[in-house]
This record gives structure tokens, C-alpha cells and sequence, in this order.
């Protein structure tokens, strides 16, 4: 009888059989990407509501490795409205960071790709579908229309380069106004007094080390700003500080939209941040997207069974408690997605339906959805997806 081989063992034939499989996928969406001269006409969509800055709709972004293909988003749904904040928020390896690298266009590629779905932003005159723009085009949109202040500013800045040099090279390299290097260092130093640097002729001159984690988070937001964005996603923009910083960063950030009236997509494991910050909030679990609604709603009546696991496992201040709640178990493999709701394995309140397909999203109010089980028989009559 053949010994039975242990749980997620690959062998090296079939291993080189999912890597052939992988590269002709691959190889099919990078010849779509690499395209030269594509016209706009290919590219160029409608937003839904042209109140929205970004309308993301049924995003799937996979990453084809070796042991399989990672949904590491499945179906994502959700919009940034103009001059607003929508936070999103979730545990560790939930689909945040690669739902904003999708929208940046910067997944690790080959392996990493959007395989589905359309991400619609409004460039002002016209609306683009950024899953669907080449990269040449898309060297346009992102840093002038898009920008990132990502989690780490130390990984983000380069340690061989004066900080000066850094912001310098943004504005040159969308240089629509046809600067001159003069009026680029001037804007520089503009854009360093803009984020707090009090001494920003000197923070010019100086390299990534010489300055402390706020002061070059500071800078990171410089950068992200320089173009004046339309949307800035912050992926976990105060990670890296501690509390006091962390407060002036938030502060600085909600003036620095007001005054370019620009979006700001808030990625944060804090529910701290999320409360303060947010105007929207977006709850994510295992690539997909479990609840979203108003910031308020989200707070005084979480309805999905993990946002309110999340919202039960933070610290309040006054109430004294032996240990912290945590969620039990743990989230699926996600190269081997259950065809049942993802969080059912882990959830305490499962209701009879439970054992069905995945389930679909319902209105709770007309800003508040939520995917779950638990909602259905008071909604089914108007909800049917």
C-alpha cells in the first residue's frame, strides 16, 4: 500500500509542472503590460459616481508560486470618495498592502498579478482603468495622480542619497511644469517646510540616517506630496513611531488633504487611527472584503462576527481586564480557499445557513454592507447581491 504523503507536500515534478503552468500565465498578462503606443481609447472608462476619487470593483490580484496560486485578493470591492478618508483595516496578511500595490501597479511581477476586476480613477477630465493600463501610461499616473507613503520610511528612502537629491528626483521626474533645478531645490525645501521640518535648508543636505523615524516619515509624506495627488494611499504610515509622533503625523496628514483637497486611502491595523481618521471604513479578512460603511456605523454597530472579534480585541482605557480577547483559531490556507464562508472555522455566532457558499453581501442601511449569514433573513426580500 503507498505511504500517504503529509498535508501540503509537493513533489518536484509536480512542482515543475505548477512553474510551467505559472510562467505561461505570467507570460500571457506581461506581454499585455509591456504593450508600446496602446491607444487611451483601450484604457480609458466612466466612474459609477464621478464624486468618487477611485472605484475599486470585483479586484481579484493573484500571486502565482510554486506551491499553488495565492488569492491574496478575491473579489474586492469598495470606493474612495472625493476629498474623504476610507480606512481599511484588518489583521496581518489579509489583502491591504497588495489591494494598494494593485492600485499603485507595483505587485512583484511576474508572479504577482491582476488577473480580474476594474480599479476606475478619476483623473478630473477623464477616468482611466488602472487594471487595464500598460505600464507606459501608467508612469504618468502614478506620483502625479497616485501616491504612496508606505510602512517603513527607512526601506523606502535610499541610505547613499542626500534627502534633498530624493525629493529633487520626484519633481524632475514629473517635471509638467518644466522647472528649472533652481526652482526644483526651492520647491523642495517648500514641500520640507510644508510637512514640519523647521530646518529644511539643512534636512536638505543631509543623508536618511541623520535623521530620526518622524523626521523621515516626514520626509516620506514630502515625497508622496510633491505632485499633488488626487489620492494618497498610507499603508500603515505610523508603524515605525512611537505615540507622540504618531499623533503629529495623523495631524499633518489630515491638514496636507484639506489643503490639496485630495483622497486619502488609510491602510492601518490600528482601530485607534481608524476612529480618529476615517470618514469610511473598509474591514477585511482573507482577500476579501467582510464589512464596509460609515465610520460611525462600523463603530456603534459592527455587524460582521470578525469586525466585532476586532473591535472586542483592543484595550479601553479604565477597564481592567485579565488578558485581551483574541479571535481563535486561525485564517485558511490561502492557496487552498474553503468553498464555505472563510471566517466560519473561526467564528463563535454561526447560524444554519453557515454551511452554504460563500455569502453574499447585504445592506444593512444604504452606506453599510456586510457579508454574513447571520443577516439574511431580515434582509433576503431586497437583497439579492
Amino acid at each position: 500500500m503507498a505511504k500517504k504523503k503529509a498535508e501540503g507536500y509537493l513533489s518536484a515534478k509536480e512542482s515543475r509542472r505548477i512553474s510551467k503552468a505559472n510562467r505561461k500565465i505570467t507570460n500571457e498578462f506581461e506581454k499585455q503590460h509591456k504593450r508600446k503606443n496602446v491607444p487611451e481609447s483601450e484604457y480609458l472608462t466612466k466612474m459609477r459616481d464621478p464624486a468618487n476619487t477611485l472605484e475599486i470593483d470585483d479586484l481579484h490580484s493573484y500571486f502565482y508560486t510554486d506551491v499553488g496560486t495565492v488569492k491574496a485578493v478575491d473579489g474586492v470591492s469598495f470606493e474612495v470618495p472625493t476629498g474623504k478618508t476610507v480606512g481599511v483595516v484588518g489583521e496581518s496578511g489579509c489583502g491591504k498592502s497588495v489591494t494598494s500595490l494593485s492600485i499603485m501597479q507595483l505587485l512583484q511581477r511576474p508572479q504577482g498579478q491582476i488577473v480580474s476586476g476594474e480599479i476606475r480613477m478619476n483623473l478630473g477630465g477623464k477616468a482611466v482603468d488602472i487594471a487595464k493600463t500598460p505600464i507606459e501610461a501608467m508612469q504618468h499616473i502614478r506620483g502625479n495622480q497616485i501616491s504612496m507613503i508606505f510602512q517603513e520610511p527607512m526601506t523606502s528612502l535610499n541610505p547613499v542619497f542626500r534627502i534633498g537629491a530624493q525629493v529633487d528626483e520626484v519633481l524632475a521626474l514629473h517635471n509638467e511644469e518644466h522647472r528649472t533645478k533652481e526652482q526644483i531645490k526651492a520647491r523642495t525645501i517648500e514641500l520640507l517646510q510644508m510637512v514640519g521640518i523647521a530646518n529644511s535648508e539643512g534636512v536638505y543636505n543631509m543623508f536618511p540616517h541623520e535623521l530620526s523615524g518622524g523626521m523621515r516619515q516626514r520626509v516620506v509624506i514630502a515625497m508622496a506630496l510633491a505632485c499633488i495627488p488626487r489620492l494618497i494611499i498610507a499603508d500603515e504610515p505610523t508603524t515605525a513611531l512611537d505615540v507622540t509622533i504618531q499623533a503629529q503625523i495623523l495631524d499633518l496628514l489630515r491638514q496636507l488633504k484639506d489643503q490639496i483637497n485630495s483622497s486619502i486611502m488609510l491602510i492601518t491595523h490600528d482601530l485607534g487611527v481608524i476612529a480618529e481618521m476615517a470618514d469610511y471604513v473598509v474591514v477585511m479578512y482573507a482577500g476579501r472584503v467582510v464589512e464596509k460603511g460609515t465610520a460611525e456605523e462600523i463603530f456603534s454597530n459592527p455587524c460582521h462576527p470578525y469586525t466585532i472579534g476586532l473591535m472586542a480585541s483592543k484595550p479601553v482605557v479604565g477597564k481592567k481586564v485579565d488578558s485581551l480577547y483574541s479571535i481563535p483559531g486561525k485564517v485558511p490556507n490561502p492557496v487552498n480557499m474553503p468553498d464555505y464562508c472563510y471566517f466560519k472555522d473561526r467564528c463563535e455566532s454561526c447560524v444554519a445557513g453557515c454551511d452554504g457558499e460563500y455569502p453574499r453581501e447585504v445592506s444593512v442601511s444604504p452606506t453599510h454592507k456586510v457579508s454574513c449569514y447571520r443577516y439574511y433573513d431580515a434582509k433576503e426580500g431586497k437583497n439579492n447581491g
